[in-house]
């Protein structure tokens, strides 16, 4: 998504030049709930700042930098879903917290874990369970935010069989939704469905 990310895997001699004057309170704290090093919170925070000069990021400004990376589509539906992923704590403002600790999951989490933030996404009014509309929301966004330029080229009604395909093999005792249980369950029981969903994680 930012631009900066990559900063964490420079040689050392890049990162020690990228140290901030300035770090986020409750570094320490960060160290030990993340996956970073206090060296890669250090070069992140920076990257952050730069980006984010105010410290925080509201959804209009979220959406302008990741639709920069999906020019051929429309990235802002997707877009806000993230953000609200993100927003984990509801302000409506991303901190850097809130993005570190995300960014920690998906990139060095374990597999239950990227599985739950996963849930957390598609789990659009955040009642603790997936129904096919919230996962067709879902779906239909990342195929509007990849573009008509696909290929193959996408039909109009393939994110609803994505969807009821998905459903079938997920919704264990057929009442309509997907718990946490049996989204972790179906993922990875099937190797498609692991790999649909890291292709994704990947627009994440």
């Amino acid at each position: 998504m930012f631009t900066y990310w990559h900063y964490v895997y420079r040689a050392d001699d890049d990162l020690e030049m990228t140290m901030v004057c300035h770090r986020p309170e409750g570094l320490d704290q960060l160290e030990a709930q993340t996956n970073f090093s206090k060296r890669e919170l250090q070069v992140l925070y920076r990257g952050f700042k730069n980006e984010c000069p105010s410290g925080i990021v509201n959804e209009e400004t979220f959406k302008q930098i990741y639709s920069q990376f999906f020019p051929h589509g429309d990235a802002s539906t997707y877009a806000h879903f993230l953000f609200n992923a993100f927003d984990s704590a509801h302000t409506g403002s991303i901190k850097f917290e809130d993005f570190v600790t995300a960014l920690s999951i998906l990139l060095r989490g374990s597999v239950t874990e990227k599985l739950q933030w996963t849930f957390n996404l598609y789990d659009i009014n955040r009642d603790g369970y997936i129904n096919k509309e919230e996962m067709t929301d879902i779906v239909r966004a990342i195929y509007d935010m990849m573009g008509k330029y696909t290929y193959p080229v996408l039909k109009n009604d393939a994110p609803k069989q994505h969807v009821e395909a998905f459903f079938q093999k997920m919704d264990k005792n057929r009442d309509g939704v997907v718990t946490l249980d049996e989204f972790i369950l179906s993922c990875q029981e099937d190797e498609n469905i692991m790999r649909s969903l890291q292709l994704f994680e990947n627009v994440i």
